[in-house]
This record gives structure tokens, sequence and C-alpha cells, in this order.
């Protein structure tokens, strides 16, 4: 069972993604208003929709592939963002993996859902589009151990980062910037719970893919910074929230041109894909 905003005649709306059954809206679930996804993260209500779906009637539900999904929420607190966590990537780049991890926030600005245009922004003459693994906190996380930071993550979501890399590359300290146009973050279809995946997180990979073809692909076991040091390290830094995501880095950065097509691919996770246009 996982969660997801679907599109339809009323707006965005928050829904259920059953495995066998297909998609049904949470408001149809519960009988009320429900609010959005993040408001369900928050308030700790999966584990009732959940009980809810599988006692719902057939008729409930509608086939995934006659749905449109959005971004699964637009307004997180916070967007930690994680450069060179692979140290493939970073050879690749002719950089050293820092003994730190090299993070940066973005701002909600920059979030699109699955198959909305990423727009390359005319102030940068070469973009990147990154897939990457995102981990969504699903409850206050303050300070925690290693050992105890993924039980503060609700679950994780496939992710498309992307870079104005030539403006990152005129000075380090742009790094906000060319991490911050419109567009920059797509995340969707669906958050699948930390359950699903947690006995083999480690297993888990991430595929950068442009116009079909497989750009770069790697396993979090590779990562120089695991997705529990991710969220122990950045609590210590800050509170996190529900909702925040933590964006783990990527395998390989595609460099992309209006017409292209940008996907992340996670095996048993999903696709995410998102079509580039020039700046308007």
């Amino acid at each position: 069972m996982r969660l997801a905003t679907i599109r339809t005649s009323a707006g965005e709306v928050a829904a259920i993604v059953h495995p066998e059954r297909g998609v049904a809206s949470v408001s149809n679930l519960v009988g009320e208003a429900a609010g959005d996804v993040l408001s369900l993260v928050a308030g700790g209500r999966f584990a009732e929709l959940s009980e809810r779906a599988d006692a719902a009637a057939d008729d409930v539900f509608v086939p995934r592939e006659s749905v449109t999904f959005a971004a699964p929420y637009r307004h997180p607190r916070k967007i930690w963002g994680i450069g060179l966590n692979y140290v493939d990537h970073a050879a690749d780049l002719s950089e050293q993996v820092p003994e730190e991890p090299a993070s940066f926030i973005k701002g909600d600005h920059t979030i699109i859902g699955p198959g909305d245009a990423i727009p390359v922004p005319r102030h940068s003459d070469r973009t990147t589009a990154e897939a990457e693994l995102g981990l969504v906190i699903g409850k206050y996380c303050r300070d925690v151990s290693e050992a105890e930071a993924l039980d503060h993550v609700f679950g994780v979501c496939l992710v498309l980062d992307q870079t104005a890399e030539d403006i990152l590359e005129r000075n380090p300290r742009f790094l906000t910037r060319s991490k911050n146009f419109p567009g920059f973050f797509s995340f969707g279809p669906e958050i699948v719970p930390l359950d699903e995946v947690r006995g083999s997180l480690a297993d888990v990979e991430v595929s950068t893919v442009l116009n079909g073809a497989v750009h770069r692909t790697n396993t979090v076991a590779k990562m120089r910074y695991s997705p529990e040091f991710l969220v122990s390290f950045h609590s210590a830094v800050m509170p996190l929230y529900p909702g925040d995501i933590i964006s783990t880095g990527t395998p390989g950065a595609a460099r992309i041109s209006p017409g292209d097509v940008a996907e992340c691919r996670i095996p048993g996770i999903g696709t995410l894909t998102n079509p580039v246009v020039g700046s308007s």
C-alpha cells in the first residue's frame, strides 16, 4: 500500500495505491475530507488508511493507468539534497567524495510532479537531471543516532534533481543558485512505506535514464553516506519534520536539452518521468 496524489476534476487529492486493486481517493475511503498527503504522513494515519483500503469495496478503486499522478505534496518544510554521495559519480566529475556530506537546501518552488515539464533555464548552458532515492521523514527527528534514524523515516520516493551545472562550475559557492530554478525537483508518483523496502534498502538500485537509455546505475550500498547516516547527520544540524525530504545523491547526472525525456528508475519502487522544455 502506497500514498500518492492524483489529479481529479476537483483538483489534486490524496490517494491510496493498492498493489492489486488500483487507486482510491482517501476521501472515498474515510467518507470525509482527508487533507493532503503531507498531513496524512504528519498525522500518522497510514496504518488506519491501509486497513480501510483492505476492507473497502472493489468499486472504490480505479485502475492505476486511468489516473494522472501529481507531486505527492507541494510544501515540505525542507528539501535536503546531497552531492557527490556515490564514489563513482564523484570520479566522473574529477571530484573527491567530501569527508562530510555535501548538502544543500532547495525551496518548494522547485517542486514538480510526474509528467510535468522540466524547464531548462535561460541562465544555463548546461543543465543536468539526476535520478535519486528520496527519504520522506515521518515524524519529528532531532539529534538521533544512526541506529534510530530509520525509525523516523516514513518511506521513500523517486526524485529527479536538476542542476545548472555550468553555474556551479564557475564557483562552488553558487551551489544554492544552481539548484533552485523552478522545476528543479521532481518527485513521485508514489511514496513507498519504508517497511516495503527496509530489509533491502542497501540493495535498492537507482538509475538515471535519458530518452529511454540508462545513463548511469548504482546501488544504495555504494553510497559513501548511508540513508541512516544522512538522517542522523542532518538531524544534528537542525530538526527534521514530517514531510521533509532528503534526496540522497545520484549515481550519475545526464545533461538535458529541450525535447529530452528524463527518468528516475528504481525497481520495486517505480519510474518517474519528466519531459524537458525550454525556458518560457
